[in-house]
């Protein structure tokens, strides 16, 4: 994903029409999970996790096209499995590189063993084609989920992404934490990598007492990582708590280099971006963002509705203050898009 500030990732909406583009949240009806949204071509795109429309079982991760971010029409499934598929495929992202667009994801047979993966496509909704072998070594890294590429000023590629972590040294919880690694050739990454943020706070909690590789651990899990370079600055949303229910929230940690050494500036109160509306909106969380040309930006989300049945795709406005990014919402009522 490019930096939601640079020339690239701005976008213009049409504001030419007599009455102001609205919209209210849910965007799209359909379960429609960890929302990607980039633009190419004057036209928008978003995939995410979920059912693909006609239950094409050779196909993964849905994915829409829209001309105004408020109308999205469905085209299908955009990932073309292998002959040894996976049970479980997790929250694509697109990048375009030289003409070629890119599809990171995970995927694996059970929650304990996820691998990073890569695909390929000549055109932006797909179908992408998976690529042989994994990103990473599953022996040596048996989970590894929601990868995010970032491409930085200079033009250089990095992989954000969630992998898991069992000490408690220096005030950590064991639990999923963000980490960042170069990108080589767009399709693999190096061993070694850079801490991003490890979760320290009550807020965080997937689950207590939970068992997970042969130990019981209190369980606590940052993911969903999503780089936005803004004002010299880099900022790193994640989500934390458990996706399952209300604790779950978008908050952020903020950098002056892309590999960091990157702060965590949370009190301990809360996620501080988005979090649960009682009674409305349920458990905000995996975003992605884009920049605006009038200086204001734009976040997909994903909700559960009040009676829990789905996670679906919303849109809000993200705006920047002296204490970092925040969104008004999340919001179910008509908003104004321009």
């Amino acid at each position: 994903m490019h930096p939601v500030s640079s020339p690239e990732s701005e976008f213009h909406l049409d504001q030419s029409a007599a009455e102001p583009l609205c919209y209210s949240n849910p965007v799209y009806p359909h379960s429609f999970a960890d929302p990607f949204v980039f633009r190419h071509a004057g036209e928008f795109y978003a995939v995410g996790t979920g059912p693909v429309p006609g239950g094409n079982r050779d196909l993964e991760f849905p994915i829409l096209r829209s001309t105004d971010l408020v109308r999205w029409e469905p085209l299908g499934g955009s990932l073309l499995k292998r002959g040894t598929a996976a049970r479980h495929y997790w929250a694509p992202e697109i990048a375009e590189a030289d003409g070629i667009f890119y599809m990171y994801y995970s995927a694996g047979d059970s929650d304990e063993h996820h691998e990073l993966r890569v695909a390929t496509s000549s055109r932006p909704e797909g179908p992408y084609t998976e690529w042989e072998f994994p990103m990473l070594d599953p022996a040596a890294t048996p989970f590894a989920i929601d990868p995010s590429p970032f491409r930085d000023r200079d033009g250089a590629w990095y992989l954000f992404y969630a992998r898991n972590f069992l000490d408690d040294e220096d005030g950590y919880r064991p639990g999923t934490a963000l980490v960042v690694a170069p990108l080589v050739d767009m399709v693999r990454v190096p061993e070694k990598f850079d801490v991003v943020m490890r979760a320290r706070h009550d807020w965080q909690r997937f689950q207590a007492a939970r068992p997970m590789y042969g130990g019981v651990y209190d369980w606590h899990t940052l993911e969903g990582p999503c780089v936005i370079s803004h004002d010299g600055r880099y900022y790193c949303l994640y989500s934390g708590g458990n996706w399952q229910n209300d604790s779950y929230g978008i908050d952020f940690a903020v950098a002056d280099s892309v590999c960091g050494p990157w702060r965590d500036t949370n009190p301990g109160e809360g996620p501080r971006v988005l979090r649960t509306a009682p009674g409305r909106v349920i458990g905000p969380g995996h975003n992605s963002a884009l920049a605006r040309h009038d200086g204001l930006s734009m976040i997909a989300y994903h909700a559960w509705d009040p009676a829990m049945t789905a996670r679906r795709f919303c849109l809000d406005h993200l705006s920047w203050t002296d204490d970092g990014p925040r969104v008004a919402g999340p919001t179910w009522e008509t908003q104004t898009l321009q």
